[in-house]
């Protein structure tokens, strides 16, 4: 069995190709189920968001599995051929599908790194996957690290604490001058989008109270509403500044609409309390000379952008320590799946000589029907101890050797030398992997094949 990828993002395909393919949430069991109609697709996960559309999968055959998976996404929508889908996608098997896989989730490969949503978004994804049976043992394991491993990264690294909008930055700024914004009060003075947008964001950070003025009265009323807020008439907005902690200014004006001697008589009416002055406005429209004015704190776009590159770069940073320990838990992940390799060789090893011995017991003991049950038993027992014995150290050769370069040789050794060629069943894998059935468990019982059909049958080597 193989794991692979199969995909494109917004690194290689443009925003039109991207919709056109997007699945949306209503309709992903129908496409995962359809995904695993597809001869020779076991199980299947089917990622899509805005920025990009994934299929991870396992399957019998890379080159076949590619195929079938690109087919997938073409049917997905007649109106785009293979030929046109071709040049935007990536495929990745094995180490790079499971490095690529947990780098997505730890959001290192999305537009904006650190950003949170793409964690969420696999999480549903995986949800709709189990509910519709389409894992199984290998992509449970495989998805449930990856989700453990972007809650580490997030953890571990500040990868997600500095802003990298300009609207984000914003509020970042204000939580250093007011240590808690639980109950202040923000000011909106016009309607530009970017001002909007922060003053979502600190309303989502604990502002409590908004107050919105434009030139244009009824739109005052309506942003008002929508941020449950109160509409301050424009030719006031001026007097109403020292009842606002933060004063966010974004108009279309071609001057100053606030002078320093507008914010230091709103400090003087505050009793000298701190005001946060944001101007997003190009041209600004506060007068830079409020800086000088004392208590009072001004930031304008150039400002909020020099914060958001300098976050950049500390992202970037940041990234570095994630890449590692994504290798880090790569390295973790191949060592499990280079154990399902040997679990089907040593549940035959095991069938193998319990069925010689189990054929020379019967033979021994039908001539010696004599013996008394206990003495069958010590007959029984003898044999048992002696075929344990003796198989004793291949098998614990086999588990402390998968994981080394000569793994492959040793399993293939043993399967020659025991003349090995079956396939064991799930619960006689179970018996030396526990865990792997207990993953495959907690997929509602199911992958994309057939419930007959052994799961995991014998894994070939995952390259």
């Amino acid at each position: 069995m193989h794991l692979i990828v199969v995909g494109l993002s917004h690194k290689t395909a443009p925003v039109d190709i991207r919709e056109r393919l997007a699945v949306p949430d209503s309709r992903l069991g129908e496409a995962l189920t359809r995904l695993c109609s597809y001869p020779g697709v076991k199980e299947g996960v089917l990622l899509s968001t805005c920025n990009r559309v994934e299929v991870y999968s396992v399957v019998d055959d890379v080159d076949a599995g590619y195929g079938r998976i690109q087919e997938f996404l073409a049917d997905a929508h007649l109106s785009l051929s293979s030929e046109q889908l071709t040049p935007h996608l990536y495929w990745h098997t094995g180490e790079r599908a499971i490095t690529h896989l947990f780098r997505v989730a730890s959001s290192l490969d999305s537009m904006i790194i650190g950003e949170s949503q793409i964690l969420g978004q696999l999480k549903n994804s995986f949800e709709v996957a189990l509910a519709h049976k389409t894992t199984g043992v290998i992509m449970n394991k495989v998805v449930k690290k990856a989700i453990s491993v972007a809650k580490r990264v997030r953890t571990e690294t500040k990868i997600a604490e500095m802003a990298v909008s300009v609207s984000y930055a914003a509020v970042e700024l204000a939580k250093k001058i007011f240590s808690n914004l639980h109950e202040k009060t923000v000011l909106l003075v016009g309607a530009g989008e970017m001002a909007k947008l922060a003053a979502r964001h600190l309303i989502a950070h604990g502002v409590g109270h908004v107050r919105i003025t434009t030139r244009t009265p009824q739109h005052a009323v309506d942003l008002a509403a929508k941020f449950g807020g109160t509409a301050v008439p424009f030719e006031q907005f001026k007097d109403d500044m020292a009842s606002a902690d933060i004063v966010l200014v974004s108009t279309g004006a071609a001057h100053y609409l606030v002078g320093a001697e507008d914010v230091h008589r709103a400090v003087q009416e505050r009793m000298n309390r701190p005001m946060f002055l944001i101007d997003i406005s190009v041209p600004r429209n506060i007068d830079p000379a409020v800086r000088h004015v004392d208590n009072a704190f001004l930031f304008d776009i150039d400002d909020l952008k020099h914060r958001v590159e300098q976050n950049r770069a500390e992202r970037v940073q940041e990234a570095e320590k994630a890449e590692q320990m994504v290798q880090e838990e790569v390295t973790t992940m191949l060592d499990w799946m280079r154990s399902l390799e040997v679990t089907p060789t040593i549940i035959a090893l095991r069938n193998r000589v319990d069925d010689v011995k189990r054929a020379e017991v019967d033979r021994v003991l039908a001539r010696l029907s004599h013996l008394s049950p206990q003495d069958r038993e010590l007959v029984e027992g003898l044999a048992s101890s002696i075929v344990n014995k003796l198989i004793h150290r291949t098998m614990v050769t086999l588990k402390a050797e998968v994981n080394s370069m000569n793994g492959p040789a040793f399993v293939e050794a043993a399967r020659r030398f025991f003349s090995l060629d079956r396939t064991p069943s799930p619960s006689q894998q179970s018996e030396i992997y526990p865990e792997s059935s207990r993953y495959h468990a907690e997929s509602s019982g199911g992958s994309c094949t057939d419930d007959s059909t052994p799961e995991p049958s014998v894994h070939k080597q995952v390259r």
